[in-house]
């Protein structure tokens, strides 16, 4: 599958969520913007080497265009195997993942693990870099938690080996990483450091750097652009993603017509009419679609029956118990 790339700025983008951010999610948000850069779940890199079902790891919708593709590995030949795949079915760009905490990714050597050797990540990508004219970028915290002081010297000795094997775009999750601790537990119990990134872009004024964490409502947005190149959002575009309905006007001056969100629902449920053998997951992505609206009860029942005449019922007459 190749399909035409394209320029894209990376101001804007979702992060890559394990079980969250499938093609089915990534169909819907570009409903909601033409713009934002999508990024594809994490992929180990063994799978895509290896595995059988490459084909179904690496299929996406040709209307998520941006859209890079997040793989995770440690061995620099293999990592460079996975670009030019990348590059063949077409996707935008090609990010190592190398600030997971999770034990789920530590057990493949790949995630923030890396961090205890990150000149293995700048192998990763200067073996990515040669293999394909794809951007390579890298994903990643501050730090592990147990580096005494703020992290600052170990980010910067990593983004300095990062620029120089031909990374394209740094993103960091502005926080340090404790190891074996679950995402959400690193996200409630370690504290984001926002100043530490900015001082990273001063100093490393011509790479593009984004900053992650914590981004939670559009008034975010422009607050970090002031020091930073872009933007990654996480949860709050799974949780609540039609309140980024205004990102292609207020971030891209696009002024196109924005769906209502019974339009993206009715796109939707045509969507889920083709893919009906993944109706559970394209619908359990659609949640968030009606949060803290009067209905959204009303409309979370009709996806709970995980019918789609419900939904259409929904939206004929979305007052109606």
């Amino acid at each position: 599958m190749i399909t035409k790339k394209q320029d894209f700025s990376e101001k804007l983008s979702i992060a890559p969520m394990l079980d969250w951010t499938d093609r089915h999610y990534r169909y819907m948000m570009r409903l909601i913007s033409k713009h934002i850069t999508l990024y594809t779940e994490m992929i180990a890199c063994p799978a895509l080497i290896l595995g059988r079902n490459k084909n179904l790891l690496l299929d996406y919708n040709p209307e998520e265009h941006p859209v890079i593709l997040q793989v995770g590995g440690s061995e620099p030949k293999l990592m460079a195997e996975c670009a030019k795949m990348a590059y063949e079915w077409g996707y935008d760009g090609i990010n190592i993942n190398a600030g997971c905490p999770s034990p789920r990714v530590q057990s493949g050597k790949f995630g923030a693990i890396l961090l205890k050797t990150p000149e293995v990540i700048a192998d990763c990508v200067a073996e990515m870099v040669a293999a394909t004219p794809l951007p390579v970028s890298v994903k990643t915290r501050i730090s592990l938690s147990d580096v005494g002081g703020d992290g600052f010297q170990e980010l910067f000795t990593l983004t300095d080996s990062l620029k120089k094997s031909g990374c394209s775009h740094l993103i960091v999750h502005a926080r340090k990483a404790k190891l074996n601790w679950r995402p959400k537990e690193n996200r409630l119990r370690l504290q984001v450091n926002y100043p530490l990134v900015y001082q990273l872009k001063k100093s490393f004024p011509d790479l593009p750097i984004s900053i992650n964490g914590d981004v939670l409502s559009l008034a975010d947005i422009p607050k970090h652009l002031k020091y930073v190149d872009g933007v990654m959002i996480g949860r709050w575009a799974y949780g609540n993603p039609y309140e980024l309905r205004e990102v292609d006007k207020l971030f891209y001056g696009d002024n196109h017509t924005i769906l209502s969100r019974a339009e993206v629902v009715e796109e939707m449920i045509r969507y889920a009419s083709i893919h009906h053998k993944q109706l559970n997951k394209i619908l359990s992505h659609m949640i968030g679609l009606y949060r803290g609206q009067p209905n959204a009860s009303l409309y979370k029942k009709a996806l709970l029956s995980r019918n789609l005449d419900n939904l259409k019922a929904f939206l004929k007459d979305p007052q109606s118990p």
